[in-house]
């Protein structure tokens, strides 16, 4: 054997052991894409009835805003009506009792004026009469 051989022979073996050294992890790679793959078919599958859940719900909901959005139009009329209605009864009501309140100010005012005017005109009667007997 000549040298040259005896190295291609040496070569070979270290290739040989190259290869059995990185088999190794390509055969575990292997196996975790394989369980990889499963578990993405086992979420896939899961999901599938998940979908179909949401999609219901969703349609429940969207019929609980349809129920919503009627209120909603109810109140929005029955706010209206009541604030037509507090117009109304403020434009016949309101104005009428503020003219009574006005008239009202003005009787107790004269009569307290004139109750005042009294009790000064006696205070001034009595005083003159304590000066004239006095």
């Amino acid at each position: 054997m000549s040298a040259g051989a005896i190295a291609g022979l040496i070569a070979a073996g270290a290739f040989a052991l190259l290869v059995l050294l990185l088999a190794i992890p390509l055969l575990k790679l292997g196996k975790t894409l394989d369980e990889a793959t499963l578990a993405i078919r086992k979420a896939h599958e899961g999901a599938t009835p998940l979908l179909a859940e949401a999609q219901t719900t969703v349609a429940n909901v969207n019929s609980q805003l349809d129920q919503v959005e009627g209120i909603t139009r109810g109140v929005s009329s029955i706010t209206t009506n009541a604030a037509a209605l507090t117009s109304i009864v403020s434009a016949t009501i309101g104005s009428p009792l503020i003219k009574i309140a006005a008239f009202s100010y003005g009787v107790r005012s004269t009569v307290r004026r004139r109750q005042d005017a009294q009790a000064v005109s006696a205070a001034r009667r009595e005083r003159r009469s304590h000066r004239r007997n006095g």
